[in-house]
């Protein structure tokens, strides 16, 4: 829970996480969202980067500790995953959301050999349709997928259910729940926002139609 609170904290200081419930975010799902995580931005700040890449390496090396490759999830997990790669001394290579329509085709780029056990980087946990579409595009090229550690994650009952259905392990960094309860705590929302971020978790779809 401390490591959670620690990353949360980071995601509001930084304001990579927006709030705007007024004016709601169209996500690329379609869904309209009160909220917007972008973690890239944390990647402007050294010592935040420092907490992050620390935590990812943790996770690591207490749950996968036979990894032998990091994959990171293009676009927003690149550079994390390559961190991570560094900080462990291991290969890196990182996954397209498609393959290429030119060169060699490739959707998996690096050197990946078969059997390989890897584990995914990701940045943001949503739905976890375009994270687990990384995870079978690595399966088909030959990886054993040990896992996927993510920064945040919104902990949506669909990402949920798709992760178990597919049989991948997750670890979040620091998810939405945590969140949101420091951000009351810290005093950058009220009882009322509070209630709205709730209730937009519970039914995303439909929220704002």
């Amino acid at each position: 829970m401390e490591i959670e609170k620690l990353i949360a904290g980071h995601l509001l200081e930084t304001k990579a996480v927006k709030l705007s419930p007024e004016k709601p975010f169209l996500w690329a799902s379609g869904w309209h969202s009160p909220i917007y995580c972008d973690n890239r931005k944390l990647l402007s700040y050294p010592s935040i980067r420092k907490d992050i890449i620390a935590a990812f390496v943790s996770v690591i090396t207490e749950n996968f500790k036979n990894v032998d490759i990091i994959a990171g999830v293009a676009t927003g997990a690149i550079a994390w995953g390559a961190l991570v790669a560094e900080k462990l001394d291991k290969p890196f290579i990182y996954v397209r959301p498609k393959p290429k329509d030119h060169g060699l085709g490739a959707q998996v780029e690096g050197d990946l050999p078969k059997g390989a056990k890897v584990v995914v980087i990701e940045d943001l946990i949503s739905t976890g349709k375009s994270s687990l579409s990384a995870v079978d595009a690595l399966e088909k090229n030959g990886a054993i997928v040990d896992g996927m550690v993510a920064i945040f994650s919104y902990h949506f009952i669909k990402s949920i259910r798709a992760f178990e259905e597919a049989n991948v392990t997750l670890y979040a960094l620091s998810q939405y729940e945590t969140l949101l309860d420091l951000a009351v705590e810290k005093n950058y929302i009220d009882g009322a926002m509070l209630n709205l971020l709730k209730e937009w978790r519970i039914n995303p779809e439909l929220w704002g139609k």
